[in-house]
């Protein structure tokens, strides 16, 4: 499938990269069709490039990569949501954001989806153990050149 991205161009995506969110993501109901691109082979972090605005896109990544401790309970109505019938077939990445000198992700407001499927769901967590910003990593900051006497 050929896609147009403002990051990237013009793109051709294989059919089992595209994910489904019915009801959209958080902020964005309108947008239901992603295309989930790699920017480079073992690399943490993806790109969730709307199918439907070249301009939208979000980097994403897996929290578990981060936190060996993550889960995300899986309720009857996540389950009927994206028609999961094996749990193993249930994958999550959380939405990163740039806050400061950290790359932060949502984990509470996890992207759950159905690999045998990909239907996916944006849910909202009530534990409090995670934040919208929880640090990931800390970016690397330029610095400036001294100057010379």
């Amino acid at each position: 499938m050929q896609i147009e991205t403002v990051r990237f161009g013009k793109m051709s995506i294989d059919e089992e990269r595209i994910l489904t969110f019915p009801n959209g993501l958080l902020g964005f109901p309108e947008h239901q069709r992603f295309a989930l691109i790699q920017s480079s082979a073992g690399n943490y972090f993806f790109w969730l490039q709307s199918l439907d605005d070249p301009s939208l896109a979000f980097v994403v990544t897996d929290p578990t990569t981060f936190f060996k401790d993550f889960t995300v309970p899986i309720k009857d109505e996540l389950r009927d949501a994206i028609a999961l019938a094996d749990p193993a077939h249930m994958h999550v990445f959380v939405i990163c954001n740039r806050v400061g000198e950290w790359l932060t992700g949502n984990l509470l407001g996890p992207l759950v989806y159905n690999t045998a499927n990909r239907v996916g769901e944006q849910i909202v967590l009530q534990e409090r153990k995670w934040t919208t910003r929880q640090p990931l990593l800390r970016l690397q900051v330029e610095m400036p050149l001294a100057k010379s006497a």
